[in-house]
């Protein structure tokens, strides 16, 4: 990285390269902002570098190789040269070691919490959904049966009334009948009372006072 290089912030709070950087560089700066707060991962590592899929692939890969690999190296280093060359170093490395790792298996232990209540709230969120699912069907089915049961009485009462108009109107044809028939029948009582009358002056024999 070219030492008068403008830096460029990535996406990633922290994270900043030189404007020559190489594509391996941005990965490499990338992969340790990140690892300090969380696993990088190549998603991550693609997105604060700046980079294509595969590189952010290859050089994610080469970048854990070679942590792993100088983790190994001092691990393997022997005491006494460590001692010689680098007591107050190897001591202020162990602390160091240590706080990140502490603060790692915090950001670890918040990731495990976080993605623990995020399943509890998914799983949450889908007995909610099982559950209204069920009382919308239930109340879909019950408002149909209803309305199943006001159309069929519905139909009953409209063939009710049918019935009723029809009854009506024969009971109106039957009166308007019966009418006539006492109209005739009170006609024909009159003529026979005149007839009967008629007869009777006809049969009586006339008084001889009256002469």
């Amino acid at each position: 990285m070219a030492e008068n290089a403008v830096p460029i912030t990535s996406s990633i709070p922290g994270t900043s390269v030189g404007v020559g950087a190489s594509a391996k560089e941005r990965v490499y700066a990338a992969a340790e902002t990140i690892s300090a707060e969380r696993p990088a991962t190549v998603s991550s590592v693609r997105e604060a570098a700046g980079v294509s899929n595969a590189d952010a692939t290859r050089y994610l890969k080469t970048w854990r190789e070679e942590k792993a690999a100088a983790g190994s190296r001092i691990a393997a280093t022997p005491q006494p040269v460590l001692e010689q060359a680098a007591r107050l170093a190897g001591s202020v490395w162990a602390e160091a070691v240590a706080l990140a790792t502490e603060q790692h298996a915090a950001v670890e232990a918040r990731w495990v919490k976080d993605s623990q209540d995020k399943d509890t709230e998914l799983a949450e969120l889908v007995a909610d959904l099982d559950r209204i699912t069920t009382e919308h069907t239930t109340a879909t089915e019950a408002l149909t049966a209803e309305l199943a049961l006001a159309s069929d009485r519905v139909t009953a009462a409209e063939s009710r009334a049918s019935q009723a108009e029809e009854a009506a109107e024969a009971i109106r044809t039957e009166i308007s009948t019966l009418t006539s028939d006492l109209a005739a029948a009170r006609a024909r009582a009159e003529t026979l009372q005149h007839a009967h009358d008629a007869l009777i002056q006809r049969i009586t024999p006339e008084d001889p006072k009256k002469k």
